[in-house]
């Protein structure tokens, strides 16, 4: 039996965990393996933090920020792009689909927007093979 794709969601203070949580208000659905996580800003997430929810078991991660030109820290957002086209290399040299990591945009009142990235990356994710890359490591 498939499991449903777990997926984290590492959410900006301002503007994504804003629209996840309008989304919420207004009763938009997605997928319920979507763990967020509430960052300050998506400029913050480091790429260790997402190889390690990889390694410990997501099937793919998701980074969402402000609009670029619309960051509360002014380049946190242009910082998360970078370090997001680097993970996409990384991940490949590892082995692992570049489909995993997803890094989307939304302003605070963009919760459909939000709600669509979450429903198109659950999508994604159910169609790759997913491996336990917890239970690889382990095995190793």
């Amino acid at each position: 039996m498939k499991k449903d794709p777990l997926i984290i969601a590492f959410c900006c203070n301002w503007c994504s965990y804003a629209a996840a949580d309008l989304a919420g208000v207004s009763r938009l659905q997605y997928p319920g393996s979507i763990r967020i996580i509430r960052v300050m800003c998506s400029g913050m997430v480091h790429p260790d933090m997402v190889l390690h929810a990889l390694q410990k078991g997501a099937d793919g991660v998701i980074i969402a920020g402000c609009h670029l030109g619309e960051c509360h820290y002014i380049r946190g957002n242009e910082i998360a792009l970078a370090r997001a086209e680097i993970l996409v290399e990384t991940l490949e040299d590892l082995g692992w689909e570049s489909d995993r990591l997803q890094i989307v945009h939304v302003s605070s009142s963009e919760s459909e927007r939000l709600v669509q990235a979450f429903c198109d990356m659950h999508k994604r994710l159910e169609a790759l093979d997913q491996t336990d890359f917890a239970a690889v490591e382990a095995d190793e």
